[in-house]
């Protein structure tokens, strides 16, 4: 997808913004660390309070990007995970800033410039996506989730133009159908739709394929009018309702596409 030149107006925009953002996200980050040093020793695993200091900034990012994100639904409650579909970096920003959730990412992530230590400071949890790991998954999810931590996975395995759905691999799907986890579990299915500005290609906001991360932020920090990113919550899937993983996602991929503009 072809984006626009940047004008002199735009680059103020850039500049403006970036700082901002740049200045809350890493400040904070710093804020997360000292207070970690403090949660660790009390209370390990669990995360009772830093979590909250992620939602901040990814609430707080909206804000500076002047961009409108709308959550409808409710968060569950109780164990479980989520699971959405999959258009943006964006994303990151608005799962969390809707509800506190510890991502599940490959594991090439944590080396990303940049974006590696924030997912790493924030909890994310690194797999890789085979099917021989499955018992090593179910193991680390039962471990962050006795521990309080709400996941949230994107089924798609990577992310696409903002316009549609991919169908959803079941493969992690199996480390929540074990016996010792699915009579407790729920996983709550979330779509997240991006609307472009007035007059812009419906892709705007979405990040596929070979596009570069840091063009992508350019015209996102420029855009003198943004569109609008709607959150919407779907109710809980118990888990033991489903004869395997593959009834389980295509139930999660159904309520997913029903609340996308071009899910059907």
């Amino acid at each position: 997808m072809a984006h626009p030149r940047l004008g002199p107006g735009s680059w103020l925009r850039v500049v403006l913004r970036g700082l901002v953002l740049g200045l809350v996200t890493y400040g904070c980050l710093i804020l997360l660390l000292v207070v970690r040093l403090v949660e660790w020793p009390l209370f390990g695993q669990a995360r009772p309070v830093t979590p909250y200091i992620t939602q901040f900034v990814c609430r707080a990012a909206f804000v500076i990007l002047r961009l409108p994100l709308q959550v409808k639904g409710k968060p569950m409650q109780g164990v479980g995970a989520i699971v959405a579909n999959h258009s943006s970096w964006l994303d990151i920003f608005a799962l969390n800033a809707a509800d506190r959730v510890y991502f599940v990412a490959k594991s090439e992530v944590a080396g990303w410039p940049g974006i590696g230590i924030l997912a790493r400071a924030t909890g994310t949890e690194f797999i890789r996506r085979k099917t021989t790991e499955a018992r090593r998954h179910q193991e680390q999810f039962e471990n962050r989730l006795l521990s309080g931590h709400r996941l949230l996975f994107f089924p798609e395995g990577t992310s696409t133009d903002a316009i549609r759905v991919l169908p959803f691999k079941s493969t992690l799907f199996a480390a929540f159908m074990t016996d010792h986890l699915k009579n407790d579990l729920s996983i709550q299915p979330v779509t997240v739709v991006y609307h472009a500005p007035f007059g812009h290609d419906a892709r705007h906001y979405g990040w596929w394929g070979d596009m570069d991360f840091a063009p992508h932020l350019l015209i996102t920090l420029a855009a003198r009018r943004q569109g609008r990113v709607d959150v919407v919550f779907h109710p809980p899937l118990r888990v033991a309702d489903f004869p395997d993983r593959k009834a389980l996602a295509a139930a999660c991929e159904a309520a997913v596409r029903s609340a996308h503009p071009n899910g059907q």
